[in-house]
């Protein structure tokens, strides 16, 4: 894809290094806009912070062409709800579960991949002030070598739940405040009992060891409040309240990394206001339980990224940039309500232990399991793409195996490219006839990829569907609209307008 003349292009400016910001600029730069990528820090964080991926966000690095280079992860198969356990069911995917990747790494694959798109990166900027006009947007920092203004058509803060953009450009926040505080460090140097998700008399504990010997702990003191805390916590006071809970000691071990916390549950009234937009912590922020934090904003980022570049290059269908926010507002909103249940869950007082005794049950149920397990793992969005009830409209394109050209692939690497995908299919010798389908896609070529494929899954009794490169099908030969409507609304008009 070739971008417009850079005296005149577009360009957005993304605020926050981290690996939502990473993600969003490096899918940007994908579709050739220009990109420039700020941090406040010098270096790249080193810190584990959240250290799983869930099944969706794995489809997604897989879309991307990236699982390769993590290398080896380390695979649980165990989810839980509330501190409940439960084996993931699956969903659809061929990653169900969760994939242990501590932060720094899933940051390093990513910002690899942003340096070799070309995304233009800045540390050691600190915004403090923002001025939106009519033709775009004027940024001020402050660096070691003095201010520096940086102007874009758009800014996109992925700057975590203290968002400067967001409180520069005046979006509120509606939500719930903190009453508890967690502590979690990663340590080693000791044996700790693996506990998961352990309710004591005096409060909540659980810990995991990593394939590396490192064991992240974290636990919660019944009654403790959120301070006010400047920095990190020293790790004699999360070794004394480790003891306190568990009766178990952890003073010999030497820790790499400490961290406060607590259970506030906030997200912003609106994603978007203008040419400024917000995205992850930055537009939604809660207690990072089962690692849906970072999750939830790397998935904002694959919804975002193509729609922004197609008002980049003026090719954007009325309210497609909009449907950014009423895409993924309610997603989030609903991802704060399930943090909220296993709040109450995990460290309730003794009223709730009826309640997690009747959810114990219900998760012996197939149906319960799968009902949580795709809530968890991102496998249970649908979007309203107005095409009717048909089946997968709205939903992810499921993780199938396909055959294109006589060679084996699958649904999730059809994306790679940052293109939608207009896949026709055989299935038990039946076609939907490539014909009409190819001349309704004409003057699209550099948006839409057209495909033919077999496949033995059942895609809802489909044979041609349309993905948008987020992976979430918004037309199949059963809906009620037309492919040429399908097209237009979320792919903007065809450079030439096809023969009816």
């Amino acid at each position: 894809m070739t971008p417009p003349d850079p005296a005149e292009a577009a360009h957005v400016l993304v605020v926050g290094a981290g690996p939502v910001g990473l993600l969003l600029a490096g899918d940007l730069r994908l579709h050739g806009v220009r990109v420039t990528l700020v941090d406040r820090l010098a270096a790249p964080m080193t810190e584990s912070r959240a250290s799983q991926l869930n099944a969706r966000t794995m489809e997604l690095l897989d879309q991307r062409g990236l699982l390769e280079a993590f290398g080896e992860l380390t695979h649980e198969p165990l989810s839980h709800f509330g501190g409940q356990s439960f084996r993931a069911d699956g969903g659809g995917s061929r990653y169900t579960g969760n994939w242990k990747v501590p932060q720094f790494r899933t940051e390093a694959v990513l910002g690899d991949r942003a340096r070799a798109l070309g995304v233009d990166l800045h540390r050691e900027h600190e915004l403090h002030d923002l001025t939106v006009r009519d033709e775009g947007v004027v940024a001020a920092f402050r660096t070691p070598d003095g201010p520096r203004t940086l102007q874009a058509a758009y800014v996109v803060g992925c700057d975590g739940a203290d968002s400067t953009v967001r409180r520069l450009a005046g979006l509120d926040l509606d939500g719930n405040a903190a009453t508890r505080e967690l502590l979690r460090a990663d340590i080693a140097g000791v044996d700790v009992p693996a506990y998961r998700f352990e309710r004591f008399v005096r409060g909540f504990a659980t810990s995991a060891r990593r394939p590396d010997g490192v064991t992240r702990v974290m636990v919660h003191a019944f009654g403790r409040l959120p301070g006010g805390r400047t920095g990190p916590p020293p790790f004699d006071e999360i070794s004394a309240v480790w003891e306190e809970v568990t009766g178990h000691s952890i003073a010999s071990a030497s820790a790499s990394w400490t961290d406060a916390f607590d259970d506030g549950c906030v997200q912003a009234t609106c994603y978007r206001r203008g040419r400024v937009l917000i995205a992850g912590d930055a537009a939604h922020a809660h207690m990072p339980v089962g690692g849906q934090a970072l999750n939830l904003g790397l998935q904002d980022a694959a919804n975002l990224a193509w729609k922004l570049a197609a008002q980049v290059y003026g090719r954007a269908p009325a309210g497609l940039l909009d449907s950014y926010h009423t895409e993924r507002h309610p997603v989030g909103r609903r991802v704060l309500e399930n943090v909220r249940a296993q709040g109450l869950l995990l460290f309730g007082g003794a009223g709730t232990e009826p309640v997690r005794r009747v959810l114990a049950e219900l998760l012996a149920e197939p149906g319960a399991r799968a009902l949580l397990d795709s809530m968890v793992s991102g496998l249970d969005v649908r979007y309203d793409v107005g095409a009717g009830d048909a089946p997968l409209l709205g939903e992810r394109l499921p993780d199938i195996d396909l055959t294109v050209g006589g060679e084996p692939t699958t649904a999730t690497r059809l994306l790679g490219d940052g293109r939608g995908v207009l896949l026709t299919l055989t299935r038990d010798g039946r076609r939907t006839p490539a014909g009409p389908v190819r001349e309704a896609a004409r003057g699209r070529a550099d948006r839409v990829r057209l495909v033919d494929g077999a496949s033995p899954a059942d895609l809802g009794g489909a044979t041609a569907l349309l993905v948008r490169p987020d992976g979430h099908v918004v037309w199949t030969d059963r809906a009620q609209t037309s492919l040429h409507h399908a097209l237009d609304r979320w792919f903007g008009a065809a450079a030439t307008v096809p023969r009816v």
